[in-house]
Order: structure tokens, then C-alpha cells, then sequence
């Protein structure tokens, strides 16, 4: 990963950690929590692609098993969302370009889905039994319903800052064309350029007829 990859990806990945254990678990949401974290890895998958998605996912989901008050084994999350990042890659758009927000929020929901069932399934592996405890669908349904009602605020700006930091051509091109539209409208759409540029034309040939004129007069003058 190149390194304004690395740099916008750790903050990003800390801000949204720190704002999950310290704001957002703390609302005592009914069944799950808010998944920041997930958003975040969802929305650089949809710009860095599958290699990038699944190493920020393993990055992301290692910081959040190190980090307080985290009560589980270490690597857990991290293989959860190193899978979820490979696979949100998959999906990636070819031309960088989301055309509407229905993609976008199917693969939120589907990553919520599968991260709460894949670390379960981790879970039931090392002996951890709390998904049973809980309710594995109260978990399912309330991870699916916050994640999909944070997406719109969380996804989409992630990607704007990802293509920005990445110098995305995308915007080159956008920027281009909006350019040439704009010139093609003031000189064709109002002719005023053209206009201008014909006046200018006209002007230039009278003075010259005017100069032959003044040099023949004088000719004839002398």
C-alpha cells in the first residue's frame, strides 16, 4: 500500500475506533453495537479494491481486538474483517464511479450480516458461547438496522476522502469536462466569443483596406 494509503487509512481506522468504544457502546443500544469500524473498512474496500480491502480490514480488526475493553481473542476481529474488507472489494465499482446508492447499501447490510455470523462461528470454534446467550437473530437484525441507518453518513465519506487522497483520475476527468462544457457553452451556446471574434476579424480587414487605400492615394499623389 502506498503511503497516502497508510496514512489515511490508520487515522481513519482510529477516529472510528475511538468513537465506537467511547460513544457508541456506550448508548446501550438494544442487542448489537454500531459498527463504525466495519463502515469504515467497507468504505475503502469500495476504493482500494480486494487486496486493499482485506489489509485494511485485518489492520483494522487487529486494533480493535488490542484495544480496551476488548474481551476476546486476539485476532478474532481481525480475521472477520479481513475477510468482509477481501469480499467488499470484490464488489468495487470498475469505473470508481457509484451510481446509485442501492449497491452501496446491499453490501453494507450483507457485511453486517456476515461479520456478526462469521464471528460467531469464530467464537463457536474457541469455545465462546455468548452469540447463544444473547440471540444470535436479535443480534443479526439490530446489526443490520444500525449499520444500514449509519451507512449513509459514514460510507460515502470515506470514499470521497479515499479517491481524494488517492488523485483519483475520475475527478481529473470530471473537472475537465465540466471545464469543457462550460467553455463549449460560452462560445457556442451564446456566441458572444464567436460574435466577438468575427467583429475583431471584420475590423482587422477594414484597417487593411484602409491602409492599401491611404498607400495608393498616395502613390497617385506624387
Amino acid at each position: 500500500m502506498r503511503v497516502n494509503r497508510i496514512l489515511l487509512s490508520s487515522s481513519l481506522i482510529v477516529v472510528a475506533l475511538v468513537l465506537q468504544v467511547s460513544v457508541l457502546a456506550r448508548l446501550h443500544l438494544p442487542g448489537a453495537v454500531p459498527d463504525l469500524l466495519l463502515l469504515t473498512v467497507l468504505g475503502l474496500a469500495l476504493v482500494y479494491g480486494h487486496v486493499g480491502g482485506a489489509l485494511v480490514g485485518f489492520a483494522a480488526g487487529l486494533l480493535a481486538d488490542l484495544a480496551p475493553p476488548a474481551d476476546h481473542a486476539a485476532g478474532r476481529y481481525a480475521l472477520v474483517l479481513c475477510v468482509i474488507g477481501y469480499l467488499a472489494g470484490l464488489v468495487k465499482p470498475e469505473s470508481g464511479q457509484v451510481k446509485s446508492a442501492t449497491g452501496p447499501m446491499v453490501v453494507v447490510v450483507a457485511a453486517a450480516l456476515g461479520s456478526t455470523l462469521l464471528y460467531a462461528g469464530v467464537g463457536a470454534l474457541v469455545g465462546d458461547t455468548a452469540a447463544r446467550h444473547v440471540g444470535l437473530g436479535g443480534l443479526l437484525f439490530t446489526a443490520a438496522l444500525y449499520d444500514l441507518l449509519l451507512a449513509p453518513f459514514v460510507v460515502p465519506g470515506v470514499m470521497a476522502l479515499a479517491r481524494r487522497a488517492e488523485n483519483d483520475p475520475l475527478a481529473e476527468t470530471n473537472t475537465t469536462k465540466a471545464g469543457d462544457v462550460s467553455s463549449g457553452w460560452l462560445s457556442g451556446g451564446t456566441g458572444l466569443r464567436i460574435g466577438g471574434q468575427r467583429s475583431g476579424l471584420r475590423v482587422k480587414a477594414a484597417r487593411a483596406r484602409v491602409a492599401r487605400a491611404g498607400r495608393i492615394k498616395g502613390v497617385k499623389r506624387l
